[in-house]
């Protein structure tokens, strides 16, 4: 491949990633910690959750659960994706389009450190999903 980023860029761009999926980690660990309701461990999870509060609570308290649960898959998400950054880092294989071959802005790789494609091709392939 002779479009890539040289040891010492992808050497930053590692230490940026693994300090992204530590901030990751942080949050899923917040996320669970609001998934265990400590007030009524079974407040919006069963109907005994209508009976021991006002029908409102026990909505809001399902609606809270069904949230966290997806933070939680979306947190996930993201550090698997940050995760296959580094395999990519690994082969020497980051940063570059998986569409057009070409090496992918410095800028974007900071701020998206799992994209996969450049600006121009993830426009166009989203201009062809529609």
């Amino acid at each position: 491949m002779a479009v890539k980023y040289s040891k010492a860029k992808l050497k930053k761009f590692r230490i940026s990633i693994l300090d992204k999926m530590d901030e990751v980690s942080n949050d899923m660990d917040d996320i669970k910690e609001g998934l265990m309701d400590r007030g009524n461990p079974k407040a919006g999870l069963s109907q005994d959750s209508v009976y021991s509060v006002h029908m409102a609570d026990a909505g809001t308290d399902s609606f809270e659960q069904e949230k966290n649960f997806m933070l939680m898959s979306r947190e996930s998400d993201y550090y698997k994706n940050l995760a296959l950054a580094l395999e990519r880092i690994d082969k020497e294989e980051f940063g570059v389009c998986v569409l057009c071959g070409e090496l992918i802005v410095e800028e974007r790789m900071i701020e998206v450190p799992n994209a996969t494609k450049c600006v121009d091709c993830k426009t166009k392939d989203k201009l062809n999903l529609k």
